[in-house]
């Protein structure tokens, strides 16, 4: 790492301020040009901390950029991961309060819900294993970093997005349950309705070509980091779509087949 620990300090605070306040900070990969992705993940464990001692609870995380599309836009090649919060959970078919988040998109994806613990070298099998159920899924992004820095125009790049808790703001889980070897995840999809009309379709496939490897890829992450999925948890296994812009007034439903529906609305 080449952060101290009172430049990550800073920055997690910094950040949580911005969520608090609804308002964006300056990209972290300028006012620290030689921040690496260990310090992106450090700021974002920092995150954790301050958040919990808020009386925030992990109910479970999430996987991003796990197409070939998004790691080409962003020039990487590999995924990324966040936390999700108790009070990001949003209902199937609620409503988000005006001006809860600042510039929210959503994305459809598979989630996983565990019933053991999951961490260290896995395997695909062990996944499977350790999974109660899989549901279909929204997730809500959100950027409390700007897109891009407004004086040289030059676009956020991974470090801002992992520092950023990965650009996780909400979910949303479907009512449907299935055992996640019932079906075949490669080919279950969604077709994503924004104001009625399709404006998105897709398949896990997209997800590192089976959503259940998001998990081994996240499960090993989180080893070289001391952490590790727990029983009870939700994973959000990664997008195969790209992401919907969602300004006041939008309503989106994402339909799964018979894997089921799920929606969310803001107001």
């Amino acid at each position: 790492m080449t952060l101290t620990r009172d430049e990550i300090a800073t920055a997690a605070a910094d950040l949580l301020e911005a969520e608090r306040t609804r308002t964006q900070i300056g990209l972290l990969s300028k006012r620290h040009p030689g921040m690496t992705l260990d310090d992106a993940y450090a700021i974002q464990t920092a995150q954790m901390a301050q958040s919990l001692a808020a009386g925030r609870e992990i109910i479970g995380w999430k996987i991003g950029l796990t197409s070939k599309v998004m790691q080409e836009a962003l020039k990487i090649d590999t995924p990324d991961s966040g936390v999700l919060y108790d009070d990001m959970l949003f209902p199937n078919g609620g409503t988000v309060p005006a001006g809860r988040f600042i510039q929210p998109r959503i994305e459809a994806e598979i989630a996983f819900v565990m019933k053991a613990p999951l961490g260290g070298d896995v395997t695909r099998e062990d996944v499977l294993a350790a999974t109660d159920y899989v549901t279909p899924s929204l997730e809500i992004l959100d950027t409390r970093i700007l897109r891009a820095d407004p004086e040289t125009g030059r676009a956020r790049v991974i470090t801002d997005t992992v520092s950023d808790n990965a650009a996780n703001a909400g979910l949303v889980l479907g009512d449907t349950r299935s055992a996640p070897d019932a079906v075949d995840l490669r080919w279950t999809g969604a077709i994503l309705r924004k104001d009625g009309e399709v404006v998105a379709t897709g398949l896990g496939a997209a997800v590192l070509d089976d959503p259940v490897m998001g998990l081994v890829w996240l499960a090993r992450r989180m080893h070289e980091y001391g952490q590790r999925i727990e029983a009870g948890q939700v994973v959000l296994s990664g997008s195969f779509i790209a992401p919907v812009e969602c300004p006041p007034g939008t309503s989106i439903t994402a339909d799964f087949g018979p894997f089921g529906q799920v929606a969310i609305s803001f107001e």
